[in-house]
């Protein structure tokens, strides 16, 4: 009897060994692999970006654009790695000050080549367009018809944080001409600047802002504006600061000034009987955002 049962379960024991090397067979079973991932994609040899602003006041060379009033701005840049670069721009400005005229639509565009990490030299095109502005759209005593359409060729040459810049009209300047009281035109009207961004290293993303420019008139006026002179070529300048944050958005406050206020005092409006001083001191601020 005793034998038997031995026998049993031998029987069963030898049955059972093959169960579970089937089992331990399919627990090591190889897995398939993983799909390679896809390599990411090259990226272009070009930036594009937008850029869009509110400032409490629009000055250009140290004069008021807007009569002293907000601007809302923007524009689109596409850069190229070769130094190659094209834009636009644009803003509201007053119908004060351009007969006619709401808006200033600038187009840009050149080059600009890196010697090395600290210096960059380039030159383009911009220029400045005003539709529907025109001396002949002034509320009292239009001289005729003058736009105010400017093209400028500039070269420019960047150290670090600082810029210089020369811009030289290749037409009248921004409507200054024999039409409206110079002696003759105004083409080879030169515009110099120093500009200097300089980051602040205690702060992250705040920079001191400082800008000088001088405005040179290839001719003078006809006659005494103002009762003060005939000669309208200016100094400007800028300081303040900037403050970026990483996701573009950027704030500023500047103070800026000229030093021929007697020329820009008391400036009649184009639009109706008001009068401005458009060169003289003041400050703002501006708030945008670069996409």
């Amino acid at each position: 009897m005793l034998s038997r049962i031995l026998i049993a379960a031998g029987l069963l024991f030898a049955t059972a060994q093959p169960i579970a090397v089937l089992a331990q067979d399919t627990s090591t079973a190889a897995k398939p692999a993983e799909p390679a991932k896809a390599p990411e994609p090259p990226k272009p040899p070009y930036t594009l970006s937008a850029n869009v602003f509110l400032v409490s006041d629009y000055f250009f060379r140290g004069i008021t654009q807007t009569w002293d009033k907000p601007a809302i701005q923007g524009g689109f840049d596409f850069v190229h790695e070769s130094g190659l670069y094209l834009g636009t721009w644009a803003s509201n400005v007053s119908g004060n000050q351009y007969a006619g005229g709401s808006m200033e639509w600038d187009l840009y565009g050149g080059y600009n080549y890196k010697i090395n990490d600290d210096f960059t030299v380039g030159a383009g095109l911009y220029y400045y367009y005003y539709p529907g502005a025109n001396f002949k759209e002034a509320y009292t005593s239009p001289p005729g018809s003058q736009t105010y359409n400017t093209l400028e060729v500039n070269a420019l040459a960047t150290w670090k944080w600082l810029t210089f810049k020369l811009n030289y009209a290749l037409t009248d300047y921004f409507g200054a001409s024999t039409v409206t009281g110079f002696t003759d035109d105004t083409k080879g009207t030169y515009y110099l600047q120093l500009d200097g961004s300089y980051p602040l290293p205690q702060v992250e993303g705040l920079s001191l802002i400082g800008h000088v420019g001088y405005t040179h008139y290839s001719h003078d006026l006809a006659a005494p504006v103002n009762t003060c002179c005939t000669d309208p070529s200016y100094w400007d300048w800028k300081f303040g600061v900037s403050y970026v944050w990483k996701d573009g958005w950027t704030v500023g406050a500047y103070y800026v000034g000229t030093n021929n206020t007697d020329y820009y005092n008391n400036t009649p409006s184009l639009a109706n009987t008001s009068t401005k001083d458009l060169g003289g001191s003041a400050g703002y601020i501006t708030v945008g955002r670069t996409f």
